[in-house]
């Protein structure tokens, strides 16, 4: 085709600060988006019903501790509901913050006293700076592949599943099993509804069901009046204790699930905030340096968190805000009896919660439907995490080993 000519005959051409305009237009990189401004907080009916997504998990913990240790529970109350209101402000996002949850499990199988707990928690706390500030994080991000950090999601959703059916739906007998029925079918109902949200019904039907059938007047009045948190200097004896009996089998969960989950859910809930691991482990080495000298429990992020947070209808740090400020009035005015106190909420009731935690945390698998291999190493993945000791450091190392063995050829698994 021949080129078309200008009116004038001749072929055409630009002016030299034409054409250099011309040139530019078209060679320069585009420049990069500016980063998202930080959301404000909400305070709405949707953040206060998301602020109870992932009550089902913290609170049986908190009170596990709590009776196992013999901590104060002031402290333990007052701090984790401090971190969740620090968590909320600075990263303006539902972004969770949860007990230790191997810390947890020692603690309440071995009974280990509090000093040791603030040891070892203080012991997790630099560990985790170490990763941050020289970069290791970043380096461990970059080698372990989505379909692992999938897997770990699908693991732990297999345990808060198993947990929800097996310990909190029984847990009031036949009366139970009709609440958590009600409770269910109500979530079913209302899951995204923004003007009537899910949490909301389902938490006012536990709170009517406890003052109906489990209240007690004397026992709620002993627990009333003002506490505060003591001030603890761990001691490096408890320190090294604590790091070989509590923080060595808790890091492989938190590097999992903690932190590389956690960032890869932000990631796909909230695309445009482009959190990093380094952040992350920033945030919780911070938190972790400064609860053991106020007898907190160790606390971290976590996935199952954020997701519970999100699918009750969470979308800002409004929700942990509003979640921490329970547990500050917990701890300040109503400690001395927390143990007796909450328990007169509905266990089936927070197995409902937890269980869609599971359910939503699971249904991120949907992502991988498109390759079979990376389907099949993320079911290897939570199948391992769930079902061994040790199974989130076996998961993580297994399921990155078999990923790359399948990407270079040296396994077909999957392939056909």
């Amino acid at each position: 085709m021949r080129r078309p000519r200008e009116r004038n005959g001749n072929r055409p051409h630009l002016c030299a600060r034409h054409a250099n305009r011309s040139f530019v237009n078209v060679t320069a990189a585009p420049a990069a988006p500016p980063p998202a401004p930080r959301p404000p907080l909400r305070f709405d009916r949707n953040e206060w019903a998301g602020a109870f997504g992932d009550l089902g998990t913290d609170l049986p913990l908190l009170i596990g501790v709590i009776a196992a240790s013999g901590v104060d529970s002031a402290g333990v109350l007052i701090l984790f509901g401090a971190m969740q209101v620090f968590s909320g402000l600075w990263y303006r996002l539902p972004m969770p913050v949860q007990p230790l949850k191997a810390f947890a499990a020692l603690v309440i199988a071995q009974k280990v006293p509090g000093r040791v707990i603030f040891g070892g928690g203080l012991a997790i706390g630099v560990s985790m700076l170490l990763l941050s500030v020289t970069g290791l994080i970043d380096a461990l991000a970059r080698l372990v592949p989505k379909p692992v950090v999938r897997g770990i999601q699908f693991g732990l959703a297999l345990q808060l599943a198993t947990l929800a059916l097996k310990e909190y739906v029984p847990a009031d007998g036949w009366p139970g099993f009709a609440l958590a029925a009600v409770a269910f079918a109500a979530t079913v109902a209302l899951l995204g509804n923004r003007r009537w949200p899910a949490a909301l019904v389902v938490v006012g039907l536990g709170v009517a069901y406890a003052l109906m059938f489990k209240l007690d007047p004397a026992t709620a009045q002993r627990a009333a009046g003002l506490h505060l948190p003591a001030w603890h200097v761990p001691q490096p004896p408890d320190i090294l204790a604590g790091a070989l009996l509590l923080a060595l089998p808790q890091l492989p969960l938190s590097l999992g699930n903690s932190i590389l989950a956690t960032q890869q859910v932000a990631a796909d809930y909230f695309p445009e905030r482009r959190l990093t691991v380094r952040q992350i482990s920033f945030t919780y080495a911070l938190m972790n340096l400064a609860v053991p000298f106020l007898g907190g429990f160790p606390v971290c992020h976590g996935s199952g968190g954020l997701v519970g947070h999100y699918a009750f209808g969470a979308r800002t740090g409004g929700s942990v805000v509003i979640y921490g400020g329970l547990f500050l009035g917990l701890g300040l005015f109503f400690s001395q009896g927390f143990a007796q106190v909450v328990q007169i909420f509905p266990l089936p009731v927070l197995g409902v919660l937890l269980l869609f935690e599971a359910l939503t945390l699971a249904a991120l698998l949907r992502d991988l439907s498109g390759s079979r291999s990376e389907l099949l190493v993320a079911l290897l993945v939570g199948l391992l995490c769930a079902g061994l000791p040790y199974g989130y450091l076996v998961g993580l190392v297994v399921g990155t080993a078999v990923h790359y063995a399948v990407q270079r050829g040296w396994v077909a698994w999957g392939k056909h």
